[in-house]
């Protein structure tokens, strides 16, 4: 192919290593590569998790020619809290699936511990029903998978992943450079106005899709490759899960302890969870908010191990199995989310909520954006971003600002017992339940919802102001701006 210099683009101004694929940058004078094996579909869905196999199921619905590939045979594991909010219930009832998950088992809301205190906090009358529920990644993703294959329009292959992709130029834009197969990008990996033109398989084959929708989860190597960058200037989460057997995984409230201390007695900075499964287990994990200038110096696999042991007189648990961690970013903490005919989703994306780690219900809702926004000759690459500043913009920002705070230490011991104590606690929780399942419409006209529409809307001025941005309409710009989400 021939190389020759590219617009500036993504990975402008120097080299970036890629681990798990290459990028070919190819422009419409270029003869047609890849002839062994391909393919020509409508859609490509890389993932097939909540956000990707929702995606499928809607782009099902609408008779689109979809393939959606993951690079683990199904069922597979994934490292979660299986926690699905009343926010994710609706979406599967969009679909017509909630019963086949909450008549297995169904939460009623959140209990809270801690500092000397417990607070009930039911799920409250919302938009999105009162209902929750929880099931293992390793069924939950199972389940939507199948309805998305019961649609003759959809063709999954598990066990595949994406390893390369080729990228198109406009007509006069220039040709691009020939990317090693070492990983190793040299000056710009695509161009101004480039579009995915075909994405190369684990299995050697070539697929040519019109349109694509990434889901690979918070790691995104296929977002990363196509210039996703993870800000880790704002708060993300590290978290561990296991699953422990006990003998009351029919409990209908999840719980959720926000005092941990260590075999010294020491508060540690993080929380703890239990989410009954209905199954005779339970997931139990640990998690912390960190930025990169004050990172949460805790091993939570090790916090997680002491956690179980604390818990295990009340909850009869069993040894921790498939222990496992991960990293999350969160909030819409990244930017290069789209481009001429691509578009990432879910906790690739970063829609996951700073405030608890709940990224189910958000990965639907954007699968659901994003297909409706599917249409020929469609432009994502401002599009996209703007979608997802418009629906969570104002929302993601304010729950931001409040997770920061949490980074610092000294806080919790403060303000938790106040917080978790009678009388006080009884009212101030139930609302902070609200407010950490994001269970607030833009229809609500209650006070707590007028409160936090007015904070959301103070923290993303303040935001546009510092950055000397200007919003091309109201609440466009939001929190973000042009630095994330873009």
């Amino acid at each position: 192919l021939p190389a020759r210099h590219t617009p500036s683009g993504l990975y402008a101004g120097g080299m970036r290593r890629l681990r798990l694929a290459t990028i070919v940058v190819v422009t419409d004078s270029t003869p047609t590569i890849h002839q062994h094996g391909n393919r020509s579909v409508e859609l490509l869905i890389i993932g097939a998790g909540p956000a990707g196999a929702t995606a499928a199921i809607h782009a099902g619905r609408r008779g689109i020619s979809t393939l959606l590939i993951d690079a683990q045979p199904f069922p597979r594991d994934k490292t979660c809290g299986d926690g699905l909010t009343p926010r994710a219930i609706h979406q599967l009832q969009l679909l017509g699936l909630a019963d086949s998950v909450v008549t297995r088992y169904h939460s009623h809301g959140l209990k809270l511990h801690g500092f000397g205190g417990s607070v009930t906090a039911p799920w409250p009358e919302s938009a999105f029903g009162t209902v929750g529920s929880a099931m293992p990644r390793r069924e939950f993703d199972d389940f939507l998978v199948g309805c998305a294959r019961s649609y003759p329009s959809v063709e999954f292959l598990g066990g595949v992943r994406a390893v390369s992709v080729s990228m198109s130029t406009p007509v006069g834009a220039g040709s691009g450079s020939v990317i090693s197969g070492s990983g190793t990008v040299s000056g710009d990996a695509a161009s101004v106005g480039a579009s995915v033109a075909a994405v190369e398989l684990s299995d050697g084959s070539w697929v040519r899709p019109k349109q694509i929708i990434v889901a690979d989860g918070v790691r995104s190597p296929i977002g990363k490759l196509l210039g996703r960058t993870w800000h880790k200037g704002e708060v993300y989460g590290i978290a561990a899960r296991s699953y422990c057997v006990t003998p009351r995984s029919e409990e209908p409230w999840i719980h959720s302890h926000l005092e941990l201390r260590d075999a010294d007695g020491v508060v540690q900075p993080g929380y703890g969870w239990i989410f009954p499964l209905g199954n005779g287990l339970a997931n139990v994990g640990c998690g912390a908010l960190s930025t990169d200038r004050r990172p949460a110096r805790i091993n939570t696999k090790k916090l997680l191990g002491l956690y179980a042991q604390q818990c295990r007189p009340e909850w009869g648990f069993g040894a921790p199995d498939r222990v496992a961690s991960a990293l999350l970013p969160m909030g819409g903490a990244v930017s290069g989310v789209a481009g001429r005919n691509w578009m990432l989703i879910g906790d690739a994306a970063a829609c996951v909520n700073p405030l608890n780690g709940e990224g189910i219900d958000y990965g639907m809702e954007t699968a659901r954006l994003a297909v409706e926004c599917l249409g020929a000759g469609k432009d994502y690459t401002l599009l996209w971003p703007d979608v997802l500043r418009r629906e969570y913009g104002e929302a993601f920002g304010l729950a931001r600002m409040l997770a920061r705070l949490l980074t610092y230490p000294q806080l919790l011991p403060v303000v938790g017992p106040v917080a978790l104590r009678r009388p006080l606690g009884r009212h101030v929780m139930p609302v902070a339940a609200r407010l950490m399942g994001n269970l607030i419409t833009d229809a609500d006209r209650d006070v707590v919802a007028r409160l936090w529409h007015v904070a959301g809307r103070f923290v993303a001025d303040r935001a546009v102001a510092r950055s000397g941005l200007v919003a091309a309409r109201p609440g466009a710009a939001g929190v973000f701006g042009a630095a994330l989400w873009g």
